[in-house]
């Protein structure tokens, strides 16, 4: 027999246990909003104390939060990007609690440490701007090579970009690489046809890949490029993921992978020594870089940064690829006029390849490049720091803070783009308002290879058109953002001969 408590009604003693299980069940939100209020008033504490001692008690941190201790924000920027499947979220979650009158700043704790993310056109041309004010800043410096052009800021970078733009971006060199990979298009092109039904996907990483070899490293298919392939996508999943290294996370393994490529092109940087192997690509470029004094890049200068333009050049364009044929698949008004416009310059080429002589005639296709390149937003983001106490707007971005420039939502903000979801080139008739078109960046540091980016994007556009027919065989795939955006099918289409 059950004992009873002395003068307890048993109605409401029977009650008790359920409000322990409801204390129990309401006890870890409430720490953790605690502790989460707590981390941003310590935040906002030694803020507080540094510009006191700085006599600057005006100054002011913009609105925000700081999210839990260590990990801050991430798990919600990871929330939006994987379950709610809406990447925008974050931001326009920032704007409905803290308002647009804040400049387009917001502090937060992302990828380790205090941020303000930034997300206005006026702000993020301050940032990205403003070398004296900001510095670079990737998540994983390691990932990227202490010496790479992605991490090295002054002269040094100004060195290793005015080597990559004279390797690939000017238009002697864009020539000649136009003439050397439209027979690899072409032929994939046909390879693609012949399975009749391909992952665009893997298929355009796999050609770009083997063009952006060839054209930076001189190596052509085989065994070996196929594992580095599979390592530079462990590599990116890390620069996309928390930097904790512990078995079994991203980073852990973007971080072997980072080595086993290091080792192949050391390898391959001896090899051209022991040879003399003077050569005619980017790796040569730059092991034939000097600096001030006339002093040539070390080994590791010239590997950190073969393995970063390797990657950037080819993750990037791939993706921008695939992009293009799921949206022209799903709009097959805008194909049909890039089809007539490519049709055309077919015809007056005779057979011949196209050249950069050709693009001014392409105005449709390069309308169609520009609005693959605002749809698909490969870079979501770039990273830099704070050099020293900038005040912009009324608000302060402190010095040391990570600034996270969020490119992606002024290409998705309904007030610069109309109806900005919807795959319409034909917006191109006019220009983009200023500032409000940053897919390759901006400032000092925009994209050195942004035109051989489009020149890919427009070879491959040429090829595909005039030559092919295709559809999307998932065409209500869900769109997965991790570690980038893409259909989560990989965009299968079924693809033949015109």
């Amino acid at each position: 027999m059950e004992t009873m408590v002395a003068g307890a009604d048993p109605d409401q003693q029977a009650a008790w246990p359920w409000g322990w299980w409801l204390a129990i069940a309401l006890l870890p939100p409430l720490l953790a909003l605690a502790i989460c209020h707590g981390n941003d008033a310590f935040h906002r504490a030694a803020f507080a104390l540094k510009r006191w001692l700085h006599g600057r008690p005006r100054a002011r941190l913009p609105p925000g939060h700081m999210g839990l201790p260590f990990v801050g924000e991430n798990p919600a920027l990871k929330r939006y990007f994987r379950r709610a499947r809406r990447p925008d979220g974050f931001v326009h979650d920032k704007k409905r609690r803290y308002g647009d009158a804040t400049g387009g700043l917001y502090r937060t704790h992302l990828f380790g440490s205090p941020a303000v993310l930034v997300c206005s056109p006026a702000a993020n041309k301050l940032v990205l701007q403003s070398p004296d004010s900001f510095g670079v800043c990737w998540p994983a410096p390691d990932l990227v090579g202490a010496s790479s052009i992605l991490n090295v800021d002054g002269a040094r970078h100004a060195r290793l970009r005015a080597c990559v733009v004279e390797a690939v971006n000017r238009p002697s060199s864009l020539r000649s690489i136009a003439r050397a990979i439209q027979p690899r298009v072409a032929a994939a092109l046909r390879t693609w046809a012949r399975k009749s039904t391909v992952t665009a996907a893997v298929e355009t990483k796999k050609v770009t890949f083997e063009n952006i070899f060839k054209m930076f490293v001189s190596m052509e298919p085989s065994p070996l490029t196929e594992e580095m392939d599979a390592w530079f996508a462990g590599l990116l999943g890390g620069l996309r993921a928390f930097p904790l290294d512990l078995p079994g996370t991203a980073f852990r393994r973007a971080l072997r992978c980072r080595r086993k490529l290091s080792a192949v092109f050391r390898d391959e940087l001896r090899r051209r020594k022991d040879a003399a192997d003077g050569g005619d690509d980017l790796m040569s470029a730059l092991m034939r870089t000097e600096d001030e004094g006339g002093r040539l890049l070390s080994d590791e200068e010239v590997v950190d940064n073969i393995v970063s333009l390797v990657l950037a050049g080819y993750q990037s364009t791939a993706a921008a690829l695939m992009w293009a044929v799921y949206l022209l698949a799903k709009t097959p008004h805008a194909l049909a006029k890039l089809r007539e416009e490519n049709d055309a310059i077919r015809r007056d080429k005779n057979g011949e390849f196209i050249t950069p002589d050709d693009i001014p005639k392409m105005k449709y296709t390069a309308k169609v490049v520009e609005e693959t390149l605002r749809v698909a937003n490969v870079a979501a983001m770039v990273h830099r720091v704070a050099l020293k106490d900038v005040e912009y707007g009324g608000y302060t971005i402190p010095q040391g803070w990570r600034v996270v420039v969020w490119l992606r939502s002024l290409h998705t903000d309904p007030n610069y783009y109309d109806d900005p979801l919807r795959f319409n080139p034909d917006r191109w008739e006019e220009p983009a308002k200023p500032g409000t078109y940053q897919v390759f960046g901006g400032g000092y540091r925009m994209c050195a290879g942004n035109m051989l980016a489009r020149l890919q994007l427009i070879i491959m556009l040429h090829h595909l058109s005039v030559g092919y027919k295709w559809e999307l065989l998932n065409p209500g795939a869900e769109i997965v953002y991790i570690p980038h955006s893409y259909p989560s099918d990989g965009a299968l289409i079924a693809i033949s001969e015109l």
